[in-house]
């Protein structure tokens, strides 16, 4: 079962000291550290001694996406879709952006879910069940149909028209249910059919244990693009992606490969920000108020102990950026030909807003324009085909005829 994967337990974040065994994963964190108001997470730990020596290097003939790095991930039991190996596209004068929105389902998850329903298929489960309304729902769907299990995928009415379009292709089964019964509803699916959670289950933010390892191989992908950059900026809801990105950066370092981790920027909407509240209150994670916002992807009311691992250990810092801001940097991305969703612009939002860094930048942009709400919503009035009603509506585009 295990393959080429050096993957040997479960560690504890909330006392590294405490260790499982790898099967089965723990979806509701640690248990020995955990208590009814914190939840605490567990990560995956492998015989890094084991690690072959050209992993990295750029001359070997490899596998591509995840596969390439499938000694430093658990079990990947599901076959590929072509996730990871995505672009990191340079976008100023040493900033970059890797582009997750060429991902198979535009996003992401992929790489997370690639992990998470590996473990399912480790744990012969009957299928998965997700609760989203978005990118993480679309791509639990994906490889689910992918290792030919059934998916059950709980979600709000209000879903973005391409996130329908990809779940229901896939074949999942979508129940649409009030925001604040899908956990309560996932935990009785997983109890009473036996199905494998690959969305949280725990008071604060605890997710998935083999599939933040997933979002490591960003961090391995720009390592072999450019090395170490100075700092990393990326959208943040549970914080998921965030840690994995550190943590992969860690193991570099711990293997000898680079001197140093950048800096974590972890960029959250500001109608909310758990993972802001944590590090403000000197809390180990948090639980806010959400107001309005756009940024649906990333509008978290839970925060989980993973990101504020991940801002301590580099020395980063916890952005809140508005709404305004992230359009900005959409509308900025878009410029350059790069589409982006609201929430994927959260990143070089947060870039803009924390000001020069002194060094290669990487800003992530986590999924595609399609996802966003206001998609298929509305489109230009028809033109009647003449050219005085084409160059008027030329003229007010700012093209002179």
């Amino acid at each position: 079962m295990t393959g080429d994967s050096l993957a040997t337990g479960q560690r504890s974040l909330g006392d590294p000291s405490v260790t499982y065994p790898l099967w089965p994963p723990l979806t509701s964190g640690c248990p020995r550290t955990s208590t009814a108001e914190l939840a605490y997470p567990v990560e995956v730990d492998y015989a890094y001694d084991r690690t072959p020596d050209d992993l990295f290097s750029r001359g070997r003939t490899r596998k591509a996406g995840l596969d390439r790095w499938a000694s430093l991930l658990p079990p990947l039991a599901v076959p590929t879709l072509g996730e990871g190996g995505t672009p990191l596209v340079e976008i100023g004068d040493g900033v970059y952006l890797k582009d997750e929105s060429r991902n198979p389902t535009w996003s992401h998850k992929d790489r997370l879910n690639r992990c998470a329903v590996s473990a399912a298929v480790g744990v012969e489960a009957e299928g998965v069940v997700v609760a989203s309304s978005g990118n993480h729902g679309a791509s639990a769907a994906a490889f689910a149909a992918r290792a030919g299990l059934r998916c059950v995928v709980l979600a709000s009415a209000g879903a973005p028209p391409a996130v329908r379009s990809f779940v229901n292709a896939y074949g999942a089964v979508v129940l649409p249910v009030p925001w604040e019964s899908r956990w309560p509803l996932m935990r009785q699916i997983v109890d009473r059919l036996g199905y494998h959670p690959v969305s949280n289950l725990t008071v604060t933010h605890t997710g998935h244990a083999f599939g933040p390892e997933g979002y490591k191989t960003i961090a391995y992908e720009i390592f072999t693009d450019i090395g170490v950059p100075a700092a990393v900026f990326m959208p943040v809801g549970y914080g998921e992606l965030l840690f994995g990105v550190w943590k992969g950066f860690a193991e570099l370092r711990r293997l000898g490969l680079a001197q140093r981790v950048p800096r974590m920027y972890a960029c959250e909407p500001a109608a909310g920000g758990p993972l802001a509240a944590a590090v403000r209150q000197g809390l180990p994670a948090a639980v806010v108020p959400v107001g309005p916002t756009s940024a649906y992807g990333i509008a978290c009311a839970v925060g989980g102990h993973r990101g504020l691992v991940a801002i301590r250990e580099s020395g980063g810092e916890a952005l809140l950026v508005s709404d305004e801001e992230m359009a900005a940097a959409q509308a900025e991305l878009s410029r350059q030909g790069m589409w982006t969703e609201l929430s994927g612009a959260a990143g070089l939002a947060g870039l803009r807003r924390h000001g020069v860094v002194d060094g290669p930048v990487v800003c992530i942009s986590t999924s595609s324009g399609f996802k966003d709400l206001a998609v298929g919503s509305h489109g230009p009035e028809a033109v009647e085909p003449t050219w005085d009603a084409v160059s008027r509506r030329l003229r007010s585009a700012g093209i002179s005829t």
